[in-house]
C-alpha cells in the first residue's frame, strides 16, 4: 500500500510540474492538456500493471488529470496578453 501511495503522489507531482513548465517555457494553449492526456495514458498503463499484481479494483483511482490541466489551459489562455 505505501508503494502505490508513493506512485500516486509521485504521478501527480509529475503532472503538476510538466504541466506548469510546458506552460511557462512554451506559452503555448494546449500544452497542459497534452501533457495531462499522456500522462493520463501512462498511468491507466501503470495502473493496469498494479491491478494485475492483485491490488482491487476499486483501489485505483481514476486521474483527473485532464480536466485539471484543460482548466489550466483555459487560465492561462483567458490570462495572457495579447500582442
Amino acid at each position: 500500500w505505501t508503494s502505490y501511495v508513493i506512485f500516486t503522489l509521485s504521478q501527480s507531482l509529475m503532472l503538476a510540474v510538466g504541466a506548469a513548465y510546458y506552460l511557462t517555457f512554451t506559452g503555448v494553449p494546449g500544452t497542459a492538456t497534452y501533457y495531462a492526456l499522456i500522462m493520463t495514458v501512462y498511468t491507466w498503463i501503470a495502473k493496469g500493471a498494479w491491478f494485475s499484481l492483485g491490488y482491487p479494483y476499486s483501489f485505483i483511482v481514476v486521474p483527473v488529470w485532464i480536466s485539471s490541466a484543460i482548466l489550466m489551459d483555459l487560465a492561462y489562455w483567458a490570462t495572457k496578453r495579447n500582442k
